[in-house]
């Protein structure tokens, strides 16, 4: 690899000591991004030390991004930085949105493999386990998501993903929810091709969610494989309980989605295919027909409504000279855009 510092670096703010490194560089790093959410955040670093500790012949770090907690996170996290047996990084990242936070955490990152993983979730003992298997064929450019399971009883079933079958993502399926960023991986050399994630996407952002499933878009368009396994696995404690918690998050995922195939119209139009499916599925639930969740009893409507006004909201960004954020490229980068074309 490269030793010049990483484009992304260019834009960030100090970031605090990182912890002597052992004799070898990390095979993985687990991204972890967050927000005032510390009472959360202890227990998911302390799954990843359990997970690390439980396989300590894939070396492992943690870089964790902090995005503007007032809530005692910086201080929290200065303190297990200096006293964690895992290395572990802790990034400050002021500029709001999840997407801007992955960038910050993707340029610190040391490991050959990335792992993103939300704050509010939990590895499995084994994960480990399961990531070197997957990753030890060689195949590298691909991103790879695993299993999403609820992880309290008491919250509602939404963004989790239980699939028993290996999959892959062709353009029949829409991309939303395939793999979820909360459990998300790929190779550096991959992040390296993609680029930055769209900072307009994504929590916190413009267009308040999908900067993962842009992400896949993206991947699918130059050329890569993006693959579900049912292994790989971590418990989701999002916390809601309530049906008005989940319909907001309904039409946030769809108001991103909206803006995602406007985004990509001339080069994924097939995207447009799935949103005439939500308006067919819309009218016959008007006439009667089945909802879009028949358990959270959540509508196609919202879909259809969020779909429209996230576009809209694109354009207006576009409009208002709102690009992309873009990195200059890095000789890492070009060294994978030639590796991958030659595939």
């Amino acid at each position: 690899m490269n030793a010049e510092p990483h484009p992304l670096l260019q834009h960030l703010g100090p970031a605090l000591a990182v912890p002597p490194w052992p004799g070898q560089r990390p095979q993985v790093s687990f991204i972890v991004c967050t927000r005032d959410r510390l009472a959360v955040l202890e227990a998911c670093i302390d799954s990843i030390r359990a997970a690390c500790l439980a396989h300590p012949a894939f070396a492992a770090e943690m870089v964790v991004v902090d995005n503007g907690s007032r809530d005692g996170t910086a201080k929290y996290l200065s303190a297990t930085a200096e006293s964690s047996d895992i290395a572990l990084t802790a990034v400050s990242e002021p500029r709001p949105g999840l997407a801007a936070a992955r960038n910050a955490g993707v340029a610190r990152a040391r490991g050959q493999v990335l792992v993103f993983v939300d704050d509010d979730c939990r590895l499995d003992r084994g994960y480990l386990v399961d990531l070197e298997r997957h990753y030890a064929s060689g195949d590298k450019w691909l991103i790879r998501g695993g299993r999403v399971e609820i992880g309290d009883a008491r919250d509602l079933p939404f963004t989790i993903k239980r699939c028993d079958t290996r999959e892959r993502l062709t353009p029949a399926v829409h991309p939303g929810g395939f793999v979820l960023g909360c459990n998300m991986t790929m190779h550096r050399d991959v992040a390296a091709r993609i680029g930055p994630f769209d900072e307009r996407f994504g929590a916190g952002g413009a267009l308040r969610s999908a900067e993962d499933t842009d992400y896949l878009v993206r991947a699918m368009l130059a050329g890569m494989t993006v693959e579900y396994v049912p292994d790989m696995t971590i418990f989701h404690h999002h916390g809601r309980r309530d049906r008005m918690a989940i319909d907001r998050l309904h039409r946030d995922y769809h108001f991103g989605n909206g803006a995602l195939c406007l985004k990509h119209l001339r080069r994924a139009p097939w995207l447009l295919r799935h949103f005439y499916w939500a308006v067919r599925s819309a009218m016959r639930e008007f006439a009667g027909g089945p909802r879009f969740e028949q358990e959270l009893r959540l509508s196609h409507w919202p879909i259809v409504a969020m779909n429209l006004a996230g576009a809209a909201k694109f354009v207006a960004l576009v409009l208002a000279g709102r690009p992309q954020r873009q990195a200059r490229p890095s000789q890492e980068t070009t060294d994978a855009r030639a590796e991958v074309s030659a595939r």
